[in-house]
């Protein structure tokens, strides 16, 4: 699938040419235990393997899945957009620091406070990788008050962008986060519990 330019910040390429590159797309939520554990292994060790080994061969797509049946699941994504929208080239070391966070927005962490009130803190975890706060929660806030039109559901600035994203994976039926697409097609092989030694291997045998 293409990458429509403004969400170009979900997207790592080392050393891109003009020439086709391999695709991985990883299809993770920002509150899967397992999602958590494949972002740790790609973002740590993976990426730099990828910048040292197979630069110009492969490019590696954070694909934001939201899970509805936890509702968090929709505000931290919110956030992702949110950063995506404000500084494009935070959006991994944000994610990083979300997935370091993750417990903090699991469903008993957010049950008993209102959905502003988790924006403010997503913000501010925002800022500790560098983002202006008040930024970020300016483009999550939901209004209290109705539409110009009198409309009641308004969402926030990143709605629209948010529903791009979930069509998108509709679109191609993911369903289980994680799962990783390689060149557009369902790459069962590659498990949460890959180690770096299992994904060089896996890269080594694709990657040409």
């Amino acid at each position: 699938m293409a990458l429509a330019p403004k969400f170009a910040g979900q997207k790592f390429a080392s050393g891109v040419s003009p020439k086709a590159i391999h695709t991985l797309e990883l299809y993770l939520d920002y509150v899967c235990p397992f999602s958590k554990k494949m972002f740790n292994t790609v973002y740590k060790s993976v990426i730099p393997l990828v910048e040292k080994k197979y630069s110009g061969k492969v490019e590696i797509i954070f694909r934001q899945q939201v899970q509805p049946w936890h509702p968090s699941s929709t505000l931290v994504h919110e956030a992702g957009v949110a950063v995506l929208k404000a500084q494009p080239e935070k959006f991994w070391d944000f994610s990083q620091a979300l997935f370091d966070k993750q417990n903090d927005y699991f469903d008993v962490n957010v049950v008993n406070e209102t959905r502003n009130t988790t924006y403010k803190r997503l913000a501010k975890l925002a800022a500790s990788v560098g983002l202006d706060e008040g930024k970020i929660y300016g483009l999550l806030e939901v209004s209290d008050k109705p539409g110009e039109d009198g409309s009641l559901n308004i969402g926030n600035k990143v709605t629209d962008d948010l529903k791009q994203l979930v069509k998108a994976a509709r679109l191609v039926g993911i369903h289980v986060s994680p799962t990783v697409l390689f060149n557009g097609l369902v790459e069962n092989s590659i498990s949460s519990s890959f180690t770096k030694d299992q994904w060089e291997e896996w890269l080594d045998k694709n990657v040409v």
